[in-house]
């Protein structure tokens, strides 16, 4: 029998969480996932981590399952995931991902591509001249040794140069083999045991934007101030480094007032939107629908896919 993955992409605020509800309570399975910034148990305002009673209405995964002082990598969750969903087809040969973080649903989707060991020396080295110099020094040096893959990345997800983790992680390629790390994508990849069915919820933009504008405003009401502020004196840990957290960070430190930080996280979350659309809209075979499309339109699309 086949397994299918039913994966639903898309910006934020669009509803992926209300239609992979809706989806697991029709076919009768369980929900994984992939949105990186809800796996942390100390950030579940900021990150709109589903309710208790979303929570409840169908078996979720990978949900507040680490907390931010936890070492955790894409890799980490891709193995993780699969694991859990080799689980899950044992009882259902359908199953949902759902998250709005598109590497880590590409992990599991696809697999990563083989990169070669790299000697620890050079990961110290790196590490030694980041804290010397910062991370423009990762930039500048990925752009000297790999000027495509430099070039790629501020092109469709500029924000992966502000990460020093994954930037290091781009130059100890680099230097450990000295070739581009670009030149070892698309070598390999994993093979997986379940046929995709890839479904984008999408929205005109203003819509788009009216809608994260209102969930920025419900977030405030519930809490979003005393929850940031209590992940506060660890504020330069990576999982921190993210909207919706770092803006009020700096009006802890005198930098903002409240209603300008709260501007900022709503602007800085439109932006976040735009680079996931980008990022999404390159997904293969992947079935696009307005956010306010009929769900039997979605059950049809879907349920047609199964004989293929």
């Amino acid at each position: 029998m086949t397994n299918f993955l039913i994966t639903i992409i898309g910006p934020t605020a669009i509803g992926k969480t209300a239609l992979s509800i809706k989806l697991a309570q029709h076919f009768g399975c369980e929900i994984i996932s992939c949105d990186s910034r809800q796996f942390f148990k100390e950030m579940r305002i900021g990150t709109a981590v589903p309710n208790t009673e979303e929570l409840s209405a169908a078996k979720h995964h990978f949900i507040q399952h680490i907390s931010v002082f936890d070492s955790y990598s894409v890799g980490d969750f891709e193995t993780e995931a699969i694991i859990k969903l080799n689980e899950l087809f044992k009882k259902n040969n359908v199953q949902i991902m759902v998250g709005g973080s598109g590497l880590y649903a590409d992990a599991v989707l696809k697999g990563f591509d083989d990169f070669p060991d790299i000697d620890a020396s050079v990961r110290e080295a790196i590490n030694t001249k980041y804290d010397e110099l910062g991370i423009g020094y990762l930039q500048n040096t990925l752009q000297e040794l790999d000027s495509v893959y430099y070039q790629k990345i501020l092109s469709e997800n500029p924000q992966t140069l502000q990460n020093p983790q994954r930037m290091k992680r781009f130059v100890e390629v680099c230097l450990g083999t000295g070739k581009p790390y670009s030149s070892f994508i698309g070598l390999r990849k994993n093979q997986r045991n379940f046929t995709p069915i890839v479904i984008g919820l999408e929205a005109e933009r203003e819509k788009m934007y009216e809608r994260i504008n209102l969930r920025v405003d419900l977030m405030m009401k519930e809490g979003l101030l005393d929850e940031a502020k209590s992940v506060y004196p660890n504020k330069n840990l990576n999982a921190l480094q993210t909207v919706g957290y770092r803006e009020l960070f700096d009006y802890f430190d005198g930098k903002t007032t409240l209603d300008f930080a709260v501007e900022e996280i709503k602007k800085n979350t439109r932006r976040f939107a735009k680079r996931q659309i980008t990022w999404f809209k390159r997904t293969e075979d992947a079935k696009w629908f307005d956010y306010q499309a009929d769900f039997s339109e979605i059950v049809k699309y879907t349920e047609s896919q199964f004989s293929k």
